[in-house]
């Protein structure tokens, strides 16, 4: 089970496992989704090819008279699978362990208010193994994002036969635009997300080898030089 304490974090192998590989189908629904994006832009911008998936376009026009679009959608869609499958299990062993219930609750207006303001003026504190309420907001939103991904791709999938789902977004274009929305939210918090993981890589080392601990660190640069053991 996850455990997380005030100068220490775990993150059991079931956590490490979907954690990396919702980050690998995300990387690669974003970079083929940008390319599918571009045959049929929703605003008046495309994504520069090289930030896209679907190799490479002139050779692509050249052989099919397609600019990658059917390598994206099928790259697109195999990393949707493993999408789904990672989001359901990690989820699923959030609730079962009861990671969401100890470390993402509760959340109240006013410790998000307090959180928020102190980190407006840099002064958040940072404590390995504690997660402040805006961090919990923020990864409820995304857990959130992620599911807003996946249906309103099965509408723009298949609008027929989730003809009820695509109802909810307004229609097709309405899931484009949801799908394209939920997908530009998620850039964001990974900009966000890394950026903090390079402020506080103890961070990183958790989600890597499943332990990390700040005592740790403390003691290491506490040891008097020529003490080896």
């Amino acid at each position: 089970m996850n455990h997380t304490s005030d100068g220490e974090q775990r993150h059991p192998i079931p956590t490490r496992v979907t954690h990396w590989l919702m980050a690998l189908s995300i990387l690669i629904m974003i970079g083929s989704g940008w390319r599918i994006y571009n045959a049929s832009p929703l605003f008046d911008f495309t994504f520069p090819d090289q930030l896209t998936l679907g190799g490479d376009v002139d050779a692509a026009l050249a052989l099919h008279n397609d600019p990658g679009v059917a390598s994206a959608i099928a790259w697109h869609f195999a990393a949707m699978w493993i999408l789904v499958a990672s989001y359901l299990g990690f989820v699923l062993w959030g609730v079962l362990s009861g990671h969401f219930r100890r470390d993402f609750l509760p959340i109240t207006p006013r410790s998000f208010w307090q959180d928020f303001t102190a980190a407006l003026r840099f002064r958040l504190e940072h404590r390995l193994g504690h997660y402040n309420a805006v961090q919990k907001l923020f990864y409820w939103g995304v857990l959130l994002a992620v599911a807003l991904m996946i249906a309103s791709g099965l509408a723009i999938w298949k609008p027929v036969q989730t003809y009820p789902l695509e109802l909810l977004f307004g229609g097709f274009q309405g899931a484009r635009l949801v799908h394209f929305l939920v997908m530009a939210g998620i850039v964001l918090f990974l900009i966000v997300h890394v950026a903090l993981v390079i402020l506080v890589p103890k961070t990183f080392v958790a989600m890597v080898l499943g332990r990390a601990s700040e005592k740790s660190a403390l003691a290491e640069r506490n040891l008097p030089k020529g003490n080896v053991s």
